[in-house]
């Protein structure tokens, strides 16, 4: 009851510092009063293209559902800094209405949408977008949930068997910490942890918030998915020991001249590490969302074209969209472990030791005369017991 309240309370801090539910349509789509006039008051056709990167592009609105063929959004505050004007702050609701500048300012249209001063000054845009507001709403679940459970654990200790979301969430930090953190980090793996986790279950959270209705898609942001790959990648790079940053310009055991040709390689992939992270998650996310809105859209499509049509793909629109949704609800915690998993690969590679004179020299191929135990024996490369 207290996360639940938690929330309830966080929806209504929002309503009231943010501007309330208007109807409308979004700017990229409203058409102005002389397109009005030139179509003759004509009804405007379900666009596919329009509702798909609607949803998954960012916007200064978030549009939640529909009430009699009319959206209901909620106008998000804009927040601008103009080098002569100063701070300026006003609701994106501004902008519709027939209204195609206010105070100086438009709205670009685009795959992402862009405010623009009309004097030609250069802006700096600080407004809180769709994007952000979903982050926003993420972290604060995050905190509630994880808050809650620590204070559990403080409480009643590991003796006392877990309740509620204590329950739910132990074997999956438990999971991350056997499953990641132990193989790839070794006896270092607790100092690594609180990332780790903080990775994981951001990803997570994100990735499921993205598929209820209405939802933003925070995580197919290619903005988004390089954050969290800087972030990793400051991470390896800062925590990197001498054997790493040795092996990657000094390759041992290599001739000069293959030298040459391996470090550029070398340190290529130093920078395709956070690249594949962030296209990974972006790209899966991504598409996931797509699909799930083009197979829907096919229902408006063939009834477009005749009700007996739109009518029959329904079943099959409905079938497929239902599997496709379970099957991103797999998608989100599997592209959420696998991002946190490679995390900890990269890092395990920066800060693993040096390995043990006898197992450098056989990893390049050097003979090793015998080495004994558990019962065995190698002489001559040949295992004896």
């Amino acid at each position: 009851m207290r996360f639940f309240s938690s929330i309830a309370l966080t929806v209504a801090l929002f309503s009231v510092s943010i501007p309330s539910f208007a109807q409308h349509e979004a700017p990229a789509s409203e058409p102005t009063a002389h397109e009005a006039e030139a179509g003759h008051g004509e009804k405007k056709g379900f666009n596919a293209s329009e509702v798909i990167f609607g949803h998954i592009s960012d916007s200064h609105y978030w549009h939640l559902f529909d009430i009699n063929n009319e959206p209901v959004s909620l106008s998000l505050p804009v927040i601008i800094y103009h080098p002569e004007k100063g701070v300026e702050m006003f609701s994106a609701s501004k902008f519709h209405h027939g209204h195609e500048s206010y105070n100086g300012y438009h709205i670009e249209k685009g795959m992402k949408e862009k405010i623009v001063s009309e004097d030609g000054a250069k802006i700096i845009d600080f407004s809180i977008t769709k994007n952000v507001l979903s982050m926003i709403v993420s972290v604060v679940l995050l905190l509630v949930i994880m808050l809650n459970v620590a204070k559990k654990y403080k409480k009643n200790g590991t003796m006392v068997a877990p309740t509620g979301f204590q329950n739910a969430l132990e074997p999956v930090v438990t999971f991350i910490r056997d499953e990641v953190g132990k193989p790839n980090l070794g006896h270092k793996y607790m100092r690594y942890m609180p990332l780790l986790l903080t990775i994981f279950f951001f990803i997570w959270i994100n990735n499921l918030l993205g598929l209820l209705p209405g939802g933003a898609n925070f995580t197919g942001n290619i903005a988004v998915t390089a954050c969290l790959a800087v972030v990793a990648f400051l991470v390896m790079v800062f925590n990197g020991n001498k054997h790493f940053w040795g092996h990657l310009f000094n390759p041992p055991g290599v001739p000069l001249g293959i030298k040459f040709l391996l470090v550029p390689i070398e340190i290529i992939s130093l920078f395709i590490k956070p690249i594949a992270l962030m296209i990974r998650l972006f790209a899966n996310m991504l598409a996931g969302h797509i699909v799930i809105l083009s197979v829907i859209s096919m229902i408006f499509i063939f009834g477009a074209l005749s009700k007996v049509a739109g009518w029959g793909f329904v079943p099959v629109s409905l079938a497929f969209s239902i599997f496709m949704f379970m099957l991103e609800l797999l998608v989100a915690a599997i592209q959420a472990f696998i991002f946190t998993n490679l995390t900890a690969v990269f890092i395990g590679q920066a800060i693993e030791e040096a390995h043990h004179h006898d197992d450098a020299h056989a990893h390049h191929g050097e003979e090793v005369n015998e080495v004994t135990g558990q019962g065995y024996h190698v002489s001559k490369n040949e295992i004896i017991a």
